[in-house]
């Protein structure tokens, strides 16, 4: 989108009173924002609008509402951020169909025709060592065979997922509640950076928008709205990711968790979610037998799912599977190894390292080990 058409979007957003469906009802009529700007007043009126609101089109946004339009799209032009609206080709479809879609939407790095088979992975900020885990093996296999992973960037879980779809070199998506000018949390500005690289950053805020906490609920809606289904990882009873659920449901989405510990207060929500009727996830695989039907060949084709989402390994020798029955998909420490396993010290130091070279388990802060 060129400058001056972008001015004519911003320019009719700002008006009092033309919400996001007003302004594409307009649209639709008159064809385009600036046609929508220099329309008659009585022509306003025949498509509905009132004469408060007819009166506000017609006189325009003010002059220090049009510098800091200015200002926000000199920044659009210095990030070569991408603009797209509900009307362009490349809008994505599935989000066209939700009941409220967003008119415009900012992008940083590119979507695909392929993003269209897509699964959000949301959770609690506070994730336990095992939720990170679990969400990171998930979006790794899911990527590894062709389906886009959409999140919002939060700490915890978002992060896991993210970092799980690149690390099964796939594509993923991160939705903020914020400018694009922005990165929230700032910690995740180099994960940012490589999502760029390998999908999409993209928000419906305008450029300068603050990370407010009203935005995130509306920020859910599109992370939903972008899949095929949601996966909830991990969740407290006050998780933002709940709402992204309900988002889920009431857009015919399916929804999808993934079962934690009853003792543990950061599965609570997810392990309701299960009891309300959510699909019980284990793997990947889980995911993939829901949404394949939904998929049609042409995006089947682009899929990688002849290929088994769990790699063939090697049998443990006798010391290796003594230690990786004695861990969990819970932190286990060193010293309790040793304890559990009778081993010595060096002998658990030494086959640690081993399973976690073979991929088998992974260490955490503190001298804490963890299935995969």
């Amino acid at each position: 989108m060129d400058e001056a058409c972008l001015t004519e979007w911003l320019s009719l957003q700002a008006v009092d009173g033309v919400g996001d469906r007003t302004l594409l009802k307009l649209i639709h009529v008159f064809g385009s924002p600036g046609a929508v700007l220099h329309a008659a007043g009585h022509d306003l009126l025949a498509a509905g609008c009132s004469q408060e609101l007819a009166d506000a089109i017609r006189q325009g946004p003010s002059a220090e509402i049009r510098r800091q339009i200015d200002r926000q799209i000199a920044v659009v032009v210095r990030l070569k951020i991408r603009t797209l609206t509900f009307f362009d080709d490349g809008y994505p479809a599935r989000l066209k169909a939700i009941a409220d879609p967003p008119p415009l939407l900012y992008v940083s790095g590119a979507l695909f025709p392929q993003d269209a088979v897509a699964v959000a992975i949301v959770g609690g900020r506070r994730a336990t060592p095992a939720g990170r885990v679990t969400t990171e093996e998930i979006a790794k296999d899911l990527a590894g065979c062709g389906v886009t992973v959409i999140s919002g960037l939060a700490r915890g879980i978002d992060a896991a997922a993210h970092r799980g779809a690149l690390a099964g070199k796939g594509r993923t998506i991160a939705v903020l509640g914020c400018g694009l000018d922005r990165t929230y949390p700032s910690e995740h500005q180099t994960l940012r950076q490589t999502i760029e690289s390998h999908g999409a950053v993209l928000s419906e805020l305008p450029i300068g928008a603050a990370p407010l906490s009203h935005h995130f609920p509306r920020r859910n809606r599109l992370i939903s709205g972008l899949s095929l289904g949601v996966l909830v990882s991990e969740a407290a009873t006050d998780s933002g990711s709940l709402i992204t659920a309900k988002l889920a449901l009431e857009q015919g989405r399916d929804v999808f968790a993934v079962p934690g510990s009853i003792k543990e207060a950061a599965c609570r929500g997810s392990n309701r979610l299960i009891k309300e009727g959510a699909k019980l996830i284990e793997g990947a695989r889980d995911i993939l037998d829901e949404i394949l039907p939904q998929v049609d060949a042409r995006q089947r084709a682009m899929l990688r799912v002849d290929r088994s989402v769990v790699d063939t390994v090697a049998p443990l020798r006798h010391e290796e599977a003594t230690v990786y029955e004695a861990l969990s998909y819970e932190a286990r420490s060193v010293d309790m190894l040793i304890e559990t396993t009778g081993l010595s010290a060096a002998q658990v130091v030494a086959t640690l390292l081993s399973l976690e070279l073979g991929g088998r388990i992974r260490q955490l802060p503190g001298q804490q080990y963890i299935r995969l």
